[in-house]
């Protein structure tokens, strides 16, 4: 997707991302997390904030929250508070959240993108845990909205970054990195499509030059990475049309409508003093040890960065090939699997990145709903590479494996595909087609070397691809030298 022609404006954006924490039960209660339940039966009367209940802290969510601390570099409180967030809405029943302020668990970090070969630092200005509301559904029954509770007190960990962010690339490659890590420290399973990963963005513009940071929007609870870069696009050529009409920006919270790729006001937006911030008063506040973030710390597992690195010096595949392995998770582990039990990890990249990577793009799905598994790929590259199975012959297995429920032995026996390599039958094929072809064969023989090329095309024409050509080659010289 092309990105906004500014003519001379600067857009300056910065990213609330909520993670969903991939925690068994609530930041507060005991109830479940599980996704797709029916509507208000994971609720428990913490969640829904009755009269006299108590909420008690999910300790996973502080370790989660100290692991992606450390991952980033960021700065770790030794003493976090939790804060009451007051407002009213549908589906918020206690009438606030409990979140954090003034004393995040997660202080300033950063991270790392990379745009068009160039890397850029973006800083990260605090991450801090939360409760999630419930959800208001519109299209229930006419008339009315529905409240699902189910996602109430559902732990999350609010990543805010700097206004560091310049385009809607940068936007997406900084989400991406974001959802990389949160996936990587397993302390999240990313989905979007499930609401595990939402982004609020924050928008401004200003003259090329200028300092100043002008009225900024923000743009509530986009859900996929083509959907943020669309929307900020937009939001940044709405703001800039606003000025040059000799308008004014106002700051407000605006929702962005995919299907007609426009934001719509929702209200004004909101001051930290709107909220009424005030230190929770159930839960007293939390002490964290220099000796636990070290021990968190000393048990990270492999980060993006270095997974790529050691995939470059262990499998011996190019940079770019390990930057997009490393692009999910499932993905690399996909790779690695293969990677491990054939005799050629390059072609395990290759065919990776290349048909099944293919095959996937065409049916809009991720590694993780592959129909063709690791072993699958396993069984087929070393059919290649015992020659036993030609690359045409392989590129039609992985598109049969994906139609069909038949296995990699089943789809060649029943193709035919299996590479002739008996030097008998390979040259009852040659004998053939110079029998059919005497003119070339004469000319040939006059010296136009060329035409071996000629010769070996129409072997594995006549053999459907089936015979081996390496095995063609070495024949055929024999016979044209004779």
């Amino acid at each position: 997707m092309s990105e906004v022609d500014n003519s001379g404006w600067e857009s300056v954006i910065g990213l609330e991302i909520h993670v969903q924490l991939a925690t068994e039960s609530k930041i507060f209660s005991n109830a479940p997390t599980a996704f797709g339940r029916p509507q208000n039966t994971q609720a428990s009367l913490v969640d829904i904030g009755l009269p006299g209940v108590l909420p008690v802290l999910n300790k996973k969510t502080i370790e989660m929250a100290i692991k992606f601390g450390c991952a980033i570099d960021a700065d770790i409180s030794s003493r976090a508070i939790f804060a009451r967030k007051n407002y009213f809405y549908p589906d918020l029943p206690k009438g606030y959240q409990i979140s954090q302020l003034d004393d995040p668990i997660v202080g300033s970090g950063k991270i790392e993108i990379e745009i068009n070969d160039q890397k850029k630092l973006i800083g990260i200005t605090r991450a801090h845990l939360e409760e999630d509301a419930g959800k208001s559904l519109h299209d229930k029954y006419d008339n009315f909205s529905a409240i699902d509770l189910n996602r109430a007190g559902t732990p999350l960990l609010e990543i805010v970054s700097e206004p560091d962010l310049r385009s809607a690339k940068e936007s997406v490659a900084y989400l991406k990195k974001v959802h990389s890590l949160i996936t990587f420290l397993e302390i999240s399973d990313g989905d979007m499509s499930q609401g595990s990963m939402r982004c609020d963005a924050n928008v401004s513009i200003r003259k090329f030059g200028e300092s100043k940071y002008g009225n900024r929007t923000e743009i509530k609870n986009i859900n996929s990475f083509k959907f943020v870069e669309k929307a900020i696009n937009h939001e940044i050529q709405r703001q800039i049309d606003v000025v040059e009409d000799g308008g004014r920006i106002e700051q407000e919270t605006r929702l962005y409508n995919s299907s007609k790729n426009e934001t719509r006001p929702m209200r004004s937006k909101e001051h930290a003093n709107d909220y009424r911030y005030f230190p929770e008063p159930d839960l007293i506040p939390l002490n964290i040890s220099k000796e636990q973030i070290l021990e968190i710390r000393n048990n990270l597992p492999e980060l993006p960065e270095e997974k790529k690195l050691r995939f470059v010096n262990e499998y011996k595949i190019s940079e770019y090939e390990s930057k997009n392995l490393n692009s999910s998770k499932e993905l690399s582990i996909f790779f690695e699997n293969i990677a491990k039990e054939v005799s050629y990890p390059k072609n395990a990249a290759k065919w990776v990145l290349g048909d099944l990577t293919a095959m996937l793009n065409r049916y809009n799905t991720e590694i993780k709903n592959s129909k063709i598994s690791y072993r699958d790929m396993i069984n087929l590259l070393n059919k290649i590479d015992d020659e036993s199975l030609s690359g045409p012959g392989a590129k039609k297995v992985i598109e049969l494996l994906w139609e069909s429920d038949k296995s990699v032995d089943e789809i060649i026996i029943s193709e035919g595909l299996d590479q002739v390599q008996d030097e008998g039958d390979i040259e009852k094929l040659i004998d053939t087609i110079i029998e059919e072809n005497p003119k070339q064969y004469e000319q040939f023989n006059n010296g136009k070397d060329k035409l071996f090329g000629f010769f070996v095309g129409q072997v594995m024409k006549a053999s459907k691809g089936s015979a081996n050509p390496k095995k063609v080659n070495e024949v055929l010289k024999k016979k044209l030298s004779q």
